[in-house]
């Protein structure tokens, strides 16, 4: 069989998910959804929005569009490792929007999004790290294949439909991670969050393509990036018991940045923890990372809030200050307001070399600060909050929803119908969190 076929066999009769893995999955749906709020009034989103203000009648492929940038404009929403991806911004726009087009009710948005979570998996172990490293932004390229397979499901799709649906989705995925910093980067979300509708609404009016377009030539693996090309890791997930979200996990995120940031943030509220000193008792920060993370965090001087987001120097210098980064801290005004030359230039970052990490794997991320009494504090990380190994309390997840959507009345008890989401018999409540 090959990789598609596989993995559309998986999908139709995959085991049991366990409570665990639904509340998990519940729990992402939720980070997402606030994510998605406080995108909503983002460039990137209003963008899109005039771009495709023409359709009098959104269809869901456009819902997803609009929604999956919005979900990912403010980079806050989740992390997913076998992905190299933002699983859920891809995810939850793309289910919602068919969920609410088919009047799907709560149970059936959260098996979708177990079994397109695990289907990113999939893709993602067979192709490896190789693929990100190169350039390739997951996000928009797995985050579209693996999602095509959940809503082909949801949409009630056979096996050989969903087999078909990944055959198109191959062909809709790209991105590229050189746009990082930049509104596109948003957009590569919801534009892969209405790719994977566009191949299951081809899949369904009987497209189809080569079923082996992942790993035969001139396929997807040796096209992007074929270096680490996995085709037998696929059977490891197979025989696991659990779901990958229960194993691996997605990971939300603590601060609203990329990724390639939290680390080190985390390192230095350890150390704020530990020792008592001020953004004004520091003379210097220099950190290390991965070679990935550096090459993500291309701004150190950044210019604006999408630049900022993607900006070592910025989010160290306000995690300094405040001892926390919030949704109010990337704006324009106080972009410019905290983008000062002389204290973002304390702060310096290198990275691993190629050959360290090929040898060891997951390196730790390295945060050293130089204060102006002399003393010198090192920490350092090799994974971030909001890892199944150090999950965010009931309180930390409250309270990021909160932040995301502060403007939006009534959130609270829409907190708690999320909180009881398999239990919703329809969906509708949630219109007025989406754009």
């Amino acid at each position: 069989m090959s990789v598609i076929e596989t993995i559309a066999a998986w999908c139709v009769r995959h085991p049991a998910f366990s409570e665990q893995a639904r509340q998990l999955a519940q729990d992402a749906i939720a980070d997402t959804l606030g994510c998605l709020y406080a995108g909503r009034d983002d460039f990137s989103t209003q963008a899109v929005q005039r771009a495709w203000a023409h359709y009098e009648s959104q269809p869901a492929a456009i819902v997803a569009l609009l929604n999956g940038t919005a979900a990912h404009a403010i980079d806050y929403d989740d992390n997913f490792g076998p992905g190299m991806s933002h699983a859920s911004a891809v995810l939850v726009p793309s289910l919602l929007a068919v969920a609410l087009e088919e009047n799907c009710d709560g149970k059936a948005l959260t098996e979708a999004y177990l079994i397109g979570l695990q289907a990113q998996a999939f893709v993602g172990e067979v192709v490896s790290n190789a693929h990100y490293t190169a350039g390739w932004h997951g996000t928009s390229t797995i985050g579209c294949i693996g999602t095509a397979a959940g809503v082909a499901w949801l949409k009630g799709l056979d096996e050989a439909g969903i087999a078909r649906t990944l055959s198109i989705a191959v062909s809709l995925a790209s991105g590229i991670k050189g746009q990082f910093g930049t509104p596109l980067k948003p957009f590569h979300a919801g534009m892969a969050a209405r790719n994977a509708i566009d191949a299951a609404q081809l899949a369904a009016c009987e497209m189809t393509g080569r079923l082996d377009i992942i790993e035969c030539d001139m396929g997807f693996y040796q096209l992007f990036d074929g270096a680490g090309f996995q085709p037998e890791s696929i059977q490891r997930w197979l025989t696991l018991p659990q779901h990958v979200i229960e194993t691996v996990g997605v990971m939300p995120k603590k601060h609203p940045c990329c990724g390639s940031t939290h680390r080190i943030l985390d390192a230095i509220a350890d150390l704020q923890a530990l020792h008592a000193f001020s953004a004004e008792d520091v003379e210097s920060v220099t950190t290390k990372v991965g070679i990935s993370n550096l090459r993500n965090l291309a701004y150190a001087q950044p210019e604006d809030e999408m630049q900022a987001r993607f900006s070592m120097n910025y989010c160290v210098a306000v995690m300094l200050e405040k001892g926390m980064l919030s949704v109010a801290d990337f704006t324009p005004q106080q972009v410019q307001r905290q983008a000062d030359a002389t204290r973002l230039a304390r702060v310096s970052m290198s990275s691993w070399s190629a050959d360290e990490e090929a040898e060891q794997g997951n390196l730790p991320h390295i945060v050293t600060i130089i204060l102006k009494d002399g003393r010198t504090l090192t920490a350092q990380r090799l994974s971030a909050k909001g890892s199944l190994a150090e999950p965010f309390s009931a309180a930390d997840k409250q309270q990021k929803f909160a932040d995301c959507c502060a403007g939006l009345r009534g959130y609270d008890q829409i907190w708690q119908r999320l909180e009881n989401l398999q239990q919703e018999s329809g969906l509708g409540f949630l219109r007025k969190m989406m754009v």
